[in-house]
């Protein structure tokens, strides 16, 4: 039935065997930096890829500071616990993302509250948050008050989704007004760029992934982007389990946590930053050449969102209905393409079945719907 489908995918992957969603592509300087930074000795948090990796990372987003982190999760957990996010507090963040934007959520002991997202860029819709906001919150001492729960909610987490910006600007103003911090997961989207800023640093905090499916990796890691001073140095103190600098003694002014980026792990990076403008380059063509043959179809091919530049990490399509999606996931992974579903629901997991929502319609609509395709950099 999708036959056309399989045959284009294997003939832009020139491959009749097993085709991953995305795989990493190694093909610079990563063994020259992997083999000094061994030979330097220095593998773990202390080392100079790791300062290297920082300052590129900045060159590139255009953030004044950023902290290298273990992984996307970690960097989540601690943006939420600099902005002060605690036991019973709320974020409001969208049902449509990776589970760990909400694990990170929950290790603060705070609640999340799920509200819509936009059918054209998949992520938190600013429509829906302005609506959640005023029909249940009031500011009271310059806290946004949940009037049903009495909590205060905090932040506001909303994600770029498979790399495509949503309307961060909008979101942004909608937090001003009611006093939360916003902090945005672009842990898909780096080289993605909304009205020619880029993603992660229109909010108090930014952050991004490198696992191994990312645009570029490291295996693992994660990175926190700000423009605040005073934030970074937070970071970078929690991260390093909260020690204060001395020439031998041991003092921990706070519960830190040891969540500092490795040298080997920035090693790879930085080698993988200076073929990141090529990634972005190869991945928007395949994704042209896929919006082209899908135009063609009557599957539906995602773009990037109006003023918007879009890494495509991972390509999307939109099937008419749940059972034809069903039929075309089991095809095309029968047939050795690797494609999958857009993740469940946050809202319907076990962890937060009783947590607030908006109401989720477009939501729900995707979830029955979205296919991710393999979107691997081809060389």
């Amino acid at each position: 039935m999708f036959d056309d489908v399989v045959d284009f995918i294997k003939k832009k992957y020139k491959s009749n065997g097993f085709i991953p969603l995305h795989e990493p592509r190694f093909i610079g300087n990563e063994k020259k930096y992997l083999n000094e930074c061994i030979d330097s000795s220095y593998v773990s948090s202390i080392g100079s890829f790791v300062n290297k990796f920082e300052e590129k990372i900045t060159q590139y987003t255009g953030s004044n500071y950023a902290v290298a982190l273990t992984n996307g999760t970690s960097a989540l957990h601690i943006a939420l616990i600099v902005s002060n996010v605690t036991k019973n507090d709320e974020v409001i963040t969208q049902p449509i993302t990776f589970i760990a934007t909400c694990n990170a959520i929950n290790y603060c002991g705070a609640k999340p509250i799920f509200v819509d997202v936009d059918k054209d860029t998949l992520g938190m819709s600013p429509e829906a948050l302005q609506k959640f906001l005023e029909k249940n919150t009031s500011i009271q001492n310059h806290q946004c008050i949940n009037n049903k729960t009495r909590r205060v909610i905090k932040a506001c987490l909303p994600m770029h989704t498979f790399g495509h910006p949503c309307r961060i600007d909008k979101i942004k103003d909608i937090c001003n007004r009611y006093n939360i911090n916003l902090i945005e997961d672009a842990a898909e989207s780096l080289g993605s760029l909304f009205k020619e800023q880029h993603t992660g640093t229109f909010g108090n905090i930014g952050v991004l992934s490198f696992n191994g499916n990312k645009i570029i990796t490291s295996g693992g890691g994660g990175c926190i982007l700000t423009n605040d001073e005073v934030v970074a140095k937070k970071v970078r103190h929690l991260s390093t389990t909260a020690k204060l600098t001395h020439k031998w003694d041991f003092f921990h002014d706070m519960t830190g946590y040891n969540y500092r980026m490795p040298n080997l792990n920035a090693a790879l990076l930085v080698a993988q930053l200076e073929n990141l403008d090529s990634f972005v380059i190869q991945k928007r063509k395949l994704a042209l050449e896929y919006s082209i043959f899908f135009d063609e179809t009557n599957l539906s091919f995602i773009k990037e969102p109006v003023n918007c530049k879009s890494n495509y990490w991972l390509n999307s399509i939109i099937i008419e209905s749940k059972e034809e999606r069903d039929l075309f996931l089991n095809e095309t992974n029968i047939k050795k393409i690797m494609t999958r579903p857009i993740w469940t629901l946050m809202n319907k997991l076990p962890m937060f079945e009783d947590s607030q929502c908006g109401d989720l319609s477009n939501s729900k609509w995707l979830e029955q719907r979205v296919v991710n395709i393999p979107s691997s950099v081809i060389i």
